[in-house]
């Protein structure tokens, strides 16, 4: 979310018109993911400090970073969303999308890797491997993007920067080679690739070099062939195999920087500039064509003479110019004026205006070539994921999705002030459309609107949006659980609807028999009626009193599932039956039903995935049995962290999060699915029942 003193800053007079870079192999892109707390913020600051962008480097604490200039962000001290910055350096465009590192915020940091060529994962050398480092990396690995390492804060104290590059290369792979070394004590580093000399702080830069040839010589017998007979081969030779290496992930290089201090920034500027991928070397994007299982592979081609593919892989809501889609040119040239359809669309829209993005800034451009990472505004139609094209044919053309995790913290959420509640359905599908990890729903059951999030954090910063943002005041409250009633047994019903009130009556009269159902099975109807005792013009009318009877529930106000409901006999008048009658008879008749089947109140139980620190497992599978849930089994993940998987009722879950930090020092993170729905203890169903009662007599 753009920080509104920027954006009134960011004047059409300050919007200079940006020159197009000169051709796809001048552009970089690129995203910064990792653990919150790792640096990739400063990191992105020195870079642009040292290709000429800024004059000097912001700092976190200063609120004057470049890519984090939202409100919240600097008030907070660490990056909410994703934020985008470009570079001009040495004839090169380099594209960097700085994001969050809490998981939490994971919905932000996904979508960046669909938009760039090379993930580089940030490391903090005090903090070591942290579960979003791995996350991100697979995440990296699945979308085919080249990879790189930077452990950051390699100037820090009391560090085991040895034991740490060999914990990365445990846990990632020992395709995982030092590119560089630090040296002085982490003031300065030495390259590995092009060097052969020097004295490192630890290995040797000799070693790191043979190391790294060897690796990448691999990919080419040719070359194999030669390094075994010369003994070496020249680093300015191997370009090509280089990136067949990085694309294939048969090398991931590990670069070490400071970015308080400098070090390792102009050689991590230079990495970036004369190793990373352009467009047409890093992996194509997962483009498919046609829809579910049909859907058949396409491969976007990086040719500026092609026609247009692009990708909207974040969308903004600016306070000034409207919703705004950050997007991914992939094939073709994108100008100024083009004309455009959104995926199926058959009306297009002409692009006014092109931005590239510098933090909150609108640097206003011609033209961006396939890899150039761009913006276009005021299109209300623009959402995440569209494709974007400029040839009908292509309409059916999307990216695989991503997976992204499942929002299960929810929030009861509703205005402060009767009669804003259209308000804020609207901020708040603004503020889903930016975050993929947000849901609505607004239940009928239950009478509220939930909102969905990763977490409790997720949603803390959602409020504050709210409020800081679109000063809108919210009551909030945890939600009620979604339980269902059923019936454990058979059991007949009667009503006879008879009312009469001078002159035309009301008359109808059902009888009916429920029966449970397997678990899943949902809810059956059958009009065993013969002989016309309901004439067949009123059955309708009986089923819709039956279903709003079951959609209400019976004895604890929740809807129905797993029964199946006979009619099989009743009576009607000539003159005074009529579908009010039939439609009461059938609703009476079903209530009268269950409270003698039995009924049983049931509740959501979840699988549960809980990824923490191994020395928390204990506590974590204790405190599960005591919200009655069950351990399956527990998986490895990174070195130090398991994943324990089980079954537990979502009721028990509530605010599962802020124990599960207490357990874990604020390192445990989980997520759920919905498994089935089993029957509630029973003094939680009298509870669920009487509380039903109460609020009943009080209407």
């Amino acid at each position: 979310m753009p920080n509104s003193s920027d954006s009134m800053r960011d004047t059409p007079a300050n919007r200079a018109p940006m020159a197009p870079a000169a051709s796809m192999a001048a552009i970089r892109s690129l995203a910064l993911v990792g653990p919150a707390g790792a640096g990739k913020t400063q990191l992105l600051e020195a870079l642009l400090q040292r290709a000429g962008c800024i004059s000097m480097a912001g700092s976190i604490e200063r609120g004057n970073t470049v890519s984090d200039h939202d409100p919240l962000e600097r008030k907070l001290q660490h990056s909410l969303y994703t934020s985008l910055v470009h570079m001009e350096h040495q004839g090169l465009r380099i594209h960097a999308v700085d994001t969050p590192g809490a998981p939490d915020f994971i919905g932000q940091s996904l979508p960046a890797l669909e938009a760039v060529d090379t993930a580089i994962l940030v490391i903090n050398a005090q903090n070591g491997l942290e579960m979003m480092a791995g996350r991100m990396l697979e995440a990296a690995a699945q979308r085919g993007l080249c990879r790189l390492i930077v452990i950051n804060k390699i100037d820090a104290p009391d560090l085991d920067l040895p034991a740490l590059l060999e914990q990365v290369r445990s846990a990632f792979g020992r395709e995982c080679l030092p590119l560089n070394l630090p040296a002085q004590g982490g003031s300065k580093v030495l390259d590995c690739f092009y060097n052969i000399i020097g004295q490192a702080d630890f290995s040797s830069v000799g070693q790191a070099h043979q190391a790294l040839v060897e690796q990448v010589v691999e990919v080419d017998a040719a070359f194999v062939e030669r390094y075994l007979s010369e003994g070496d081969v020249d680093p300015r030779e191997l370009h090509a195999p280089l990136e067949q290496a990085l694309r294939e992930g048969h090398l991931i290089p590990v670069c070490f920087t400071s970015a308080r201090s400098g070090a390792g920034v102009a050689e991590l500027l230079d990495v970036i500039e004369r190793l990373l991928p352009n467009p047409a070397e890093g992996n194509p994007p997962q483009f498919l064509r046609g829809e579910g299982a049909d859907a058949q592979p396409l491969q976007a081609l990086p040719d500026p003479s092609a026609h247009v593919l692009a990708h909207v892989f974040k969308i903004n809501s600016d306070p000034y110019l409207g919703k705004m889609g950050l997007l991914r040119v992939h094939q073709g040239t994108l100008n100024r004026n083009s004309q455009l359809f959104i995926g199926h669309a058959r009306k297009p829209f002409r692009v006014g205006h092109l931005f590239m993005l510098q933090g909150a800034k609108h640097v206003e451009v011609e033209q961006a070539l396939p890899g150039d990472l761009c913006a276009i505004a005021k299109i209300e139609d623009l959402h995440y994921d569209a494709v974007l094209h400029d040839a009908p044919e292509d309409e059916h053309i999307h990216l695989a999705p991503l997976n992204f995790p499942v929002p299960v913290h929810g929030l009861a959420i509703s205005p402060a002030r009767h009669g804003d509640e259209q308000r804020l359905w609207e901020i708040l599908g603004r503020l889903v459309d930016e975050d993929p990890c947000l849901r609505i729903e607004n239940s009928t059951q239950t009478q509220e609107t939930v909102i969905y999030g990763l977490g409790e954090l997720h949603l803390r910063m959602l409020m504050e949006r709210l409020r800081e943002n679109y000063k809108f005041e919210v009551l909030t409250q945890p939600p009620r659980v979604a339980y269902r009633e059923t019936i454990s047994s058979a059991a007949e019903g009667h009503y006879r609807h008879k009312k009469q009130s001078g002159g035309a009556g009301q008359f109808g009269e059902v009888y009916l028999r429920v029966e449970p159902l397997p678990r899943g099975q949902g809810i059956e109807f059958v009009d065993a009626v013969k002989g016309g005792t309901i004439p067949s013009q009123f059955m309708p009318a009986v089923e819709k009193g039956v279903r709003a009877a079951l959609d209400r529930g019976v004895v604890a106000g929740y809807p129905l599932i797993d029964l199946r409901v006979t009619v099989f006999d009743g009576k009607h008048h000539s003159v005074d039956s009529k579908e009010i009658a039939f439609v009461t008879a059938g609703q009476r008749a079903l209530i009268a039903a269950v409270k003698e089947a039995r009924p049983l109140v049931l509740e959501p139980l979840v699988h549960i995935d809980i990824s923490a620190p191994d020395s928390a497992v204990g506590d974590i599978t204790g405190d599960l049995a005591a919200r009655r849930g069950q351990v399956n089994g527990t998986n490895t993940a990174l070195p130090g962290t398991l994943i324990v998987q089980g079954l537990a009722p979502l009721a028990e879950l509530t605010s599962y999060q802020t124990r599960l930090n207490a357990m874990t020092s604020g390192q445990g993170r989980y997520t759920i699915l919905t498994s089935h729905y089993e029957a509630v203890p029973p003094n939680t169903q009298s509870q669920l029942m009487a509380a039903y009662k109460a609020a009943d007599e009080d209407q």
